[in-house]
Formats: structure tokens, C-alpha cells, sequence
């Protein structure tokens, strides 16, 4: 059975990076959320 998370670098920018994240208000919270854990990667 072919996996659910097939990793594409282009893909990853889109979906999972710093902008992306900031444009959306769930995506601020994820930021947040990281920053307030102390995560060293907030974002790809």
C-alpha cells in the first residue's frame, strides 16, 4: 500500500513553509503554538 506522506521539496514550500503558514489565521495559530513550545523549527 503506497504511504500518505510522499516528500516533494516544491510541495513542502507550498504547503508546510513560513508564508503559507502566516497567511491564514489556523496557520498563525500553528505558528504561535511552536513558538510558545519553544520549537527551534518553526516552519519548513
Amino acid at each position: 500500500m503506497k504511504r500518505t506522506y510522499q516528500p516533494h521539496n516544491t510541495r513542502r514550500k507550498r504547503t508546510m513553509g513560513f508564508l503559507v503558514r502566516m497567511s491564514s489565521r489556523s496557520g498563525r495559530n500553528i505558528i504561535r503554538n511552536r513558538r510558545r513550545k519553544g520549537r527551534k523549527r518553526l516552519a519548513v
